[in-house]
């Protein structure tokens, strides 16, 4: 009978994360993995497999916390429109640039291993199918409260803000001036989004 886990696995995961999220997955090695989880191999490997595998289920974990925080900032904001505008300047506001030269755990890791991971690459285009349905769900919501003109298809139009973020964060990551960030995601969605 297997012994009971002697460790948070919320924490664990939650540290992993930052440490693949710092570092990339080819940069994260094995030690930093246990130094970032406080755990022996045997342990970590025991409970979440091999590097490949403890990162798949980071990546999991990281996309569906964020469909779940954009689903209940749909669900509880005045305006829709706010929350597509937050969605695009959201990772850009940080006045240090730091958050946004640490870009997006999934685009990261889709640039650095999606041709070579296939798992990553789905894991991709799962996320990023939720994701546009969600912003084609607030497109339709900001519609119809009247703050985004009825001649915009809502499903090309939530591609394009997606892509436009996308686009947004590699910028950020490589050192681009906070303030300019802003002001493209502003036009970005002035652009995509027009007022009736």
């Amino acid at each position: 009978m297997p012994r009971p886990r002697q460790f948070d696995e919320v924490r664990v995961l939650s540290s992993v994360q930052a440490a693949f999220w710092d570092n990339g997955y080819a940069g994260t090695s094995l030690e930093d993995l246990l130094t970032a989880s406080g755990l022996g191999k045997g342990s970590l490997y025991g409970a979440f497999g091999d590097k490949q595998s403890l990162f798949l289920r980071v990546l999991r974990e990281y996309d569906e916390a964020n469909d779940r925080m954009l689903r209940a900032w749909l669900e509880q904001a005045d305006r829709a429109v706010d929350v597509i505008r937050g969605f695009v300047t959201g990772p850009l506001r940080d006045p240090g640039g730091a958050e946004a030269r640490r870009g997006c755990l999934l685009a990261n890791t889709a640039m650095e291993l999606s041709v070579s991971t296939p798992e990553v690459a789905t894991e991709a285009r799962r996320s990023y199918a939720a994701t546009t349905t969600l912003l084609a769900e607030a497109i339709r919501r900001a519609q119809r409260e009247g703050d985004v003109a009825s001649r915009v298809d809502p499903d090309e139009a939530a591609h394009a803000v997606l892509a436009g973020q996308l686009g947004l964060l590699v910028l950020g990551r490589v050192g681009q001036d906070p303030a300019a960030l802003s002001a493209m995601a502003e036009t970005l969605v002035q652009g995509l989004l027009p007022t009736p």
